[in-house]
């Protein structure tokens, strides 16, 4: 099963185990890897932008659980659940709009609390 590398530069660095089903986003995104960006934070969710376009899945949500990785077509990013966002309406995460699932974090997510908007980040294929 294939795994990325986050690699939040002055942060911590996060294994992403992806799902299975190698689904069409999972596919788009493995192939567009490496990349870097840039962070951004809402409420406990990190996000980025991926060079990856594509539409919803028919398995999409917006209702996430803590450790979750998701590409949001909406905004063309990937995004990092670690706790309760602004639209929660209890303590799971829950994104602005349905989102594609990736895989999830291996680990813990308690470390993403330390990364800020603006820092960089790099995803990379783990060997």
């Amino acid at each position: 099963m294939p795994t990325l590398k986050v690699s939040f530069k002055n942060g911590p660095e996060m294994s992403v185990i992806l799902r299975e089903d190698e689904t069409a986003t999972v596919e788009k995104l493995l192939s567009s890897v490496p990349f870097q960006a840039k962070v951004n934070r809402w409420g406990d969710e990190v996000y980025f932008d991926a060079p990856v376009s594509a539409e919803l899945e028919k398995d999409a949500r917006a209702v996430m659980e803590v450790g979750e990785v998701a590409f949001w077509p909406d905004g063309s990013a990937m995004a990092i659940f670690f706790g309760p966002t602004p639209v929660s309406t209890d303590a799971r995460p829950r994104a602005y709009s349905p989102c594609n699932v990736l895989g999830r974090i291996s680990g813990d997510v308690t470390p993403l609390r330390t990364v800020v908007t603006g820092s960089s980040v790099e995803v990379s294929r783990e060997p």
